[in-house]
């Protein structure tokens, strides 16, 4: 849980009060870029390098970032992540999966058309809906319209092939996903993916809620 990152985004909650604007959820600012010196950023870093060797074993490129209950830090782990990957002159791409409450959009400053679920139902061509960012090496494919239907999206044909497409594309491929325990998506996108990872937060998350939420990947084939 970064210090900084509450900061940050209460500077930028208060200059959205100032200047008459929605205010989106607290989280909405890229830390690795912002202030790439906290500790958190640091750990991150070292995540990076076991991520190095894991994925060395690893069946593709394509780095799952779950979680059991929502506000865990999915989110914040995925985006600075991948830009801290990116950092270190990795292509990467960053997949918002999360087509029901997802907003990786808002951290990047783009809206969130045009990305994954407008993709999936072919309204968009993939080229058009990856977008760059300021960070270099890091490219963002939104979560799009919110779908009626994203379990089915994920579990169809076109995704899966989506996917493969992706991974010869980048060095990393990291997909953010909704939590496990609230809806099966994660489940469907762990088992495309070489790498899972499971967030939990302090003095948050349970041990009963971890354990439930590794039975549920398991259940699926996802380790």
């Amino acid at each position: 849980l970064s210090q900084a990152q509450l900061k940050l985004s209460r500077l930028k909650s208060n200059s959205r009060i100032f200047n008459n604007t929605k205010i989106g959820p607290v989280g909405r600012t890229l830390l690795a870029e912002e202030d790439s010196t906290d500790i958190s950023i640091e750990s991150l870093r070292s995540l990076r390098t076991s991520l190095h060797f894991a994925m060395l074993e690893a069946k593709n490129n394509l780095i799952m970032i779950g979680g059991p209950s929502p506000m865990v830090g999915k989110s914040f782990i995925s985006a600075n992540l991948a830009a801290v990957i990116a950092q270190a002159g990795k292509k990467v791409l960053l997949v918002d999966a999360d087509m029901r409450r997802g907003y990786l959009h808002n951290i990047f400053g783009y809206d969130a058309k045009n990305g994954l679920s407008d993709v999936l139902i072919s309204r968009v061509k993939l080229g058009e809906a990856i977008k760059s960012t300021k960070t270099e090496n890091l490219q963002v494919l939104s979560r799009g319209e919110i779908a009626p239907n994203p379990s089915e999206l994920l579990m169809s044909e076109r995704f899966r092939q989506l996917m493969e497409s992706l991974h010869s594309h980048f060095d990393y491929v990291i997909v953010d996903t909704p939590p496990i325990l609230a809806v099966t998506d994660a489940s469907i996108v762990g088992r495309l993916c070489g790498v899972c990872l499971l967030v939990a937060r302090y003095e948050y998350s349970t041990v009963k809620e971890l354990h439930l939420a590794k039975k549920r990947f398991a259940q699926s084939g996802t380790h």
